[in-house]
């Protein structure tokens, strides 16, 4: 059987404020569930979120010296960068590019690490005005190098024909017969997801399917063309991909997280010497959703006179 913590015992176990507790559920992905109005936790999943979330891990950090053909980009997870590690080992066969689909906040965690050379985040403060470099700050020992890599356009993805009449937010909790599908937490859609439930006053226990997580963008989708499901938060991109509709929300930064003391390592470089590229315009123009404006840019330290 399960065993399920109360609030007040995760507080205990943590050593810190109920109240906090519920900042970690929001903003860094804590697991829970909220049954009957009570937030409940498995302990197993607190405690393997509390693992994932340590720093230090002896000999980490000599990992990717000692793999030098392997690159890594670990994060949150995109169409555009899916085909980009595709583009990247064709033009540079000498390396093998792997992706960890581990969300914003678990790119986080491997940076910090020293377990990838990229993380890919999209993190973004309740105003919408400032994008990972808060969060780089609280979670990364030194604050790392933020490379653009793409705008997108964050809303709900839903059927085809929106049979459902939904222009809001906040038309989620009239409609009885709703069936949402999620993304994980720790990811930065979940995060504004649930962000935008509470501004709405919304419970997601009163929402079917809330429960239902998904890791990519594109499962979200194909759940919602398969009929399993009518909604759920997503990037434009897949909607386009799939024939779906879409409610946009708003744009957000994807944004690439690097180490400083491996920003200059060739294989970086080779990398985001593609989003300049030709053929890489050529990618995000075919997808659609994409605003490239910023792809290639260099956005911490922030430039006097840049606007993000």
């Amino acid at each position: 059987m399960i065993n399920l913590l109360s609030t007040r015992e995760v507080a205990e176990l943590l050593g810190i404020h109920e109240k906090k507790v519920y900042k970690l559920i929001h903003e860094q992905g804590l697991p829970g569930t909220k049954i009957t109005g009570k937030w409940l936790f498995p302990r197993h999943l607190v405690e393997q979120w509390l693992e994932n979330n340590t720093i230090n891990y002896p000999g980490q950090r000599e990992y990717l010296s000692r793999t030098p053909a392997l690159f890594v980009v670990a994060g949150s997870n995109d169409p555009l960068l899916d085909r980009t590690l595709n583009l990247f080992m064709g033009a540079f066969p000498e390396y093998t590019a792997v992706f960890g689909n581990l969300g914003s906040m678990g790119g986080l965690r491997l940076l910090r690490q020293g377990l990838c050379h990229l993380a890919s985040s999209h993190l973004a403060r309740e105003d919408l005005q400032d994008f990972n470099f808060s969060y780089a700050a609280e979670h990364l020992d030194r604050a790392p190098a933020v490379v653009n890599f793409c705008k997108r356009e964050q809303g709900l993805i839903l059927a085809r024909g929106n049979p459902k009449h939904i222009s809001s937010i906040a038309d989620l909790s009239e409609q009885k017969d709703l069936r949402i599908v999620n993304r994980s937490p720790g990811t930065g859609t979940r995060l504004w997801f649930d962000r935008a439930l509470t501004e709405n006053r919304i419970d997601p226990a009163t929402l079917p399917g809330y429960e239902k997580e998904l890791q990519r963008h594109l499962d979200v989708g194909l759940e919602i063309l398969s009929g399993r499901a009518d909604l759920g938060p997503g990037i434009k991109t897949v909607a386009g991909l799939l024939d779906l509709d879409f409610l946009p929300m708003h744009w957000e930064r994807f944004d690439l997280l690097i180490s400083r003391e491996r920003f200059f390592d060739e294989n970086i470089q080779a990398f985001l010497g593609l989003l300049h590229a030709e053929r890489f315009q050529e990618l995000a123009q075919s997808l659609g959703g994409y605003d490239l404006s910023l792809s290639g840019q260099m956005l911490h330290p922030i430039q006097k006179g840049q606007s993000l």
